[in-house]
């Protein structure tokens, strides 16, 4: 399925699956648990393991700028105490991550597909180095295709 870089993007934020655009990305009656893959058009959603580091990444630094940094901003200029700063601080440090769990996997994902599309043949070309002791050692010819497993 080709799909568009906008369709992508629009998919990503919206939680969709960045493929078909479906509201597949987690599994039905949890909030945290991804689908391995989309259920309606086959998608690999988990991808290696530490895939979502990414993501962990993302959330940590939206985390900082979009919520710590503001309450940082409002104590400095007196408008929030020390005390009233640091609770609200502590409380959205946990809170917040874990309301944009969902959206910042989306938006790893939506990054990467954005970037690396996904290949309906499944295949990767990959330029090999062509030394003799690359060849020797891993039996391959410097044109050789990689089959993606998943």
């Amino acid at each position: 399925m080709k799909v568009s870089r906008s369709k992508i993007v629009m998919s990503g934020l919206t939680n969709c699956c960045p493929n078909c655009g479906g509201h597949t990305l987690f599994r039905k009656g949890s909030l945290f648990q991804l689908n391995e893959s989309c259920p309606r058009c086959g998608l690999k959603l988990e991808r290696d393991e530490g895939f979502f580091l990414g993501s962990m990444s993302l959330n940590y630094g939206v985390t900082i700028f979009a919520f710590l940094l503001p309450v940082l901003i409002l104590y400095l200029t007196g408008q929030f105490s020390g005390v009233v700063a640091a609770i609200v601080a502590g409380l959205g440090a946990i809170g917040f991550p874990v309301a944009f769990y969902r959206s910042s996997r989306s938006w790893w994902l939506m990054t990467y597909y954005f970037f690396l599309r996904f290949q309906t043949t499944g295949c990767i070309s990959v330029r090999l180095p062509t030394t003799k002791t690359t060849r020797g050692l891993f039996g391959i010819s410097p044109n050789t295709t990689l089959r993606n497993r998943g």
